[in-house]
């Protein structure tokens, strides 16, 4: 692999009024220091992975929403917009596509030799159960890790690892609402994949890292967070570098990093066990005989 890509990406940026740990009125100055590390970096592209605003109410959405909007306007990379539940509690999909000047649906896009997957799933959080993961949505991912001919980078605004929210001050005891309630589904079609995926989402404000069946699942820090900086505003934006190595960096308050050989993701896991009592001959079979 010979063309590298360079990806800018920031989340969660929450612009409004302070709400619990965000803070929400730090926000488009955090985005002015987005902008330049843009600047510096020169990327490929650009990605915003939803929850631009702290929603109140339509009127003021739809303010807030084009100040962030105009906050991005003098990137001159390309641009990729989610919508996060947030963006989607009072407008939708039609009310941001207006304001971003973008026509929302999934599109993959090849960027060096790397081919880029927005999966712009329902963001909606359907009160009180939570996310609802749509079969065509399913299919459309489905379709397109089975045609993959190169390595696959998939953003979303919800992840879909599972991973636990002990010590999320979001999630911890509202962990139904930090995935979708059938993300199985999705974790069964990317095992499927015969090529390397790495998954980075937004949505859970924190930075995380899991491994499920060799596949990298990534969350990325919120831009106004403040309950893992003392206060502070996390001030987080990443670079993902995608060549023969993955490299991710996390800058701002809530620093991380990590990186893997590609060839390392392409590698499936072996099936987990079942409940070690219907293994035949295990000890733990034994014992309950």
């Amino acid at each position: 692999m010979t063309r590298a890509a360079r990806l800018c990406i920031v989340t969660d940026i929450h612009h409004g009024k302070p709400s619990f740990s965000k803070a929400g009125p730090a926000a488009l100055g955090l985005m002015a220091e987005f902008r330049r590390f843009v600047d510096e970096t020169r990327p490929d592209l650009v990605l915003d992975l939803g929850d631009r605003i702290s929603d109140e109410a339509r009127d003021i959405d739809l303010v807030l929403e084009q100040e962030v909007a105009e906050a991005f306007a003098p990137i001159a990379a390309p641009r990729f917009h989610l919508d996060g539940n947030h963006d989607r509690d009072y407008l939708d999909v039609t009310d941001n596509d207006a304001i971003l000047g973008r026509k929302a649906g999934h599109e993959t896009v090849d960027v060096g030799d790397w081919r880029l997957v927005v999966w712009r799933a329902d963001a909606k959080l359907h009160r009180p159960s939570g996310f609802a993961l749509q079969d065509p949505d399913l299919a459309w991912l489905a379709a397109t890790v089975a045609a993959a001919d190169r390595p696959l980078a998939i953003v979303s605004h919800v992840p879909v690892s599972g991973h636990s929210q002990v010590g999320n001050f979001w999630f911890q005891n509202n962990s139904r609402f930090s995935t979708y309630p059938t993300a199985d589904h999705v974790r069964a079609v990317l095992r499927t994949a015969t090529v390397p995926v790495v998954w980075i989402s937004g949505h859970v404000h924190w930075n995380t890292l899991t491994m499920v069946d060799g596949i990298a699942h990534i969350t990325l820090q919120s831009l106004t967070e403040t309950f893992t900086t003392a206060g502070e505003p996390a001030g987080a934006f990443a670079l993902l570098e995608l060549s023969d190595e993955v490299l991710w960096r996390v800058h701002g308050r809530d620093p991380f990093t990590w990186s893997a050989r590609t060839e390392a993701l392409a590698r499936r896991w072996l099936a987990p066990l079942p409940d070690f009592r219907e293994v035949v001959g295990s000890k733990m079979h034994a014992a309950a005989e």
